[in-house]
């Protein structure tokens, strides 16, 4: 079946009535536009990118751009189908085609409802509370050799570095030991891990749970637990982060 074809001119008309209807701010409007102008307007239904490729076609950093996405999925105008690493995969609806009477409905709804965290926009760097949430995800283990590890010994490593736009996401931040820190460095957590197999720190068996623990991390199958009251805020200036310090930027390590 052939794609409908586009109007242009109405899709720009439905555009802009849209974006006054659900108050979209600058940003949100030009990563939509952009979306529109790469998928629909070209006869697709979704698109592939990643998030500093984006960021980078709008002219638009990547915390904000960020945010809008989550934004524009909030409000029905894109659905994420795949998120990870590599990428995200959205599919992109037409102005006409978005939810809007629907959508101001659920709002009502969810606005009576307690809020809890989005576990996908919390910076787990940023609070003590939020660092220990993933050292007890590990149940006291280093993520990497499995050594049981003490307090005072471990710390929390980027598995994607961040001289690599690793992100302080709990799908890439694990607990580990100051050895598996200190060693691993810069280097992907999967060529790390066939290093410890080397050299005999880790029996097959424990490679390739470890290799399928990344997976799951990236998955996001590996959650924290986080309390849904009093949590840390993802950014700073809301709730009980405005009163924080930047980290200090200690190349992959933090410790508690």
């Amino acid at each position: 079946m052939k794609p409908k074809k586009i109007d242009g001119v109405e899709v720009w008309k439905d555009f802009e009535d849209l974006a006054a209807r659900l108050g979209l701010n600058v940003i949100e409007r030009a990563v939509y536009s952009h979306l529109l102008r790469h998928t629909r307007i070209e006869g697709k239904l979704r698109l592939h990118f990643s998030l500093p490729e984006l960021a980078r076609k709008v002219r638009i950093s990547r915390g904000p751009v960020r945010d809008a996405l989550h934004r524009l999925a909030g409000h029905g105008a894109l659905r994420f189908i795949e998120r990870s690493y590599n990428g995200h995969l959205v599919e992109v609806r037409l102005p006409a085609e978005v939810p809007v009477a629907r959508r101001k409905a659920e709002t009502s709804r969810q606005c009576r409802l307690p809020a809890g965290p989005n576990l996908e926009e919390l910076d787990f760097l940023r609070s003590r509370k939020l660092r220990q949430a993933i050292h007890a995800r590990e149940g006291g283990k280093c993520f990497y050799c499995l050594r049981r590890i003490t307090g005072r010994s471990r710390c929390l490593d980027h598995v994607l570095p961040r001289t690599k736009s690793g992100q302080n996401s709990y799908r890439n931040l694990v607990s580990c030991c100051a050895a598996c820190n200190w060693q691993k460095r810069d280097h992907a957590a999967e060529v790390f891990l066939r290093q410890l197999y080397r050299e005999g720190r880790l029996s097959p068996k424990d490679l390739s749970e470890r290799l399928r623990g990344l997976q799951h991390l990236k998955a996001a199958k590996l959650r924290p637990h986080v309390l849904s009251e009093g949590h840390e805020g993802s950014r700073p200036g809301k709730g009980s982060l405005a009163s924080l310090k930047t980290l200090p930027p200690l190349r992959n390590v933090l410790r508690t």
